[in-house]
């Protein structure tokens, strides 16, 4: 059973940039990053490697990719549900500022 049922972050159009951004990776690097969110959903609350707390109420998701890259999906609690708030291919060792902040953005419009 899922501790922690996913759910994308929709903008008020309707639009969900997360799942967007997902189906514009090829199917191996979906497939892993698909795995990686499943694996939180079912054995939350789970650390390191896979998922690691920034503060502030946000979370990450940790995958490795194909070709050496990695990916992060950041993602908050909200009514019980984690709520996939951004997601980006991580080119430099800390997180961007501009990653987080839209991430914060967002989970700020969840309230």
């Amino acid at each position: 059973m899922k501790r922690l049922p996913a759910a994308f972050y929709a903008l008020p159009s309707g639009r969900e940039p997360v799942r967007e951004w997902l189906k514009s990776l090829d199917g191996d690097d979906r497939k892993i990053i698909g795995e990686d969110i499943k694996d939180v959903e079912f054995a939350w609350p789970i650390g390191m490697p896979l998922c690691r707390a920034l503060g502030n109420g946000l979370w990450e998701v940790r995958s490795t990719l194909t070709q050496g890259r990695i990916a992060r999906v950041l993602f908050c609690i909200h009514d019980g549900r984690m709520v996939v708030l951004h997601g980006f291919i991580k080119k430099t060792q800390k997180t961007p500022d501009n990653d987080l902040s839209l991430a914060i953005r967002r989970k700020k419009e969840l309230t």
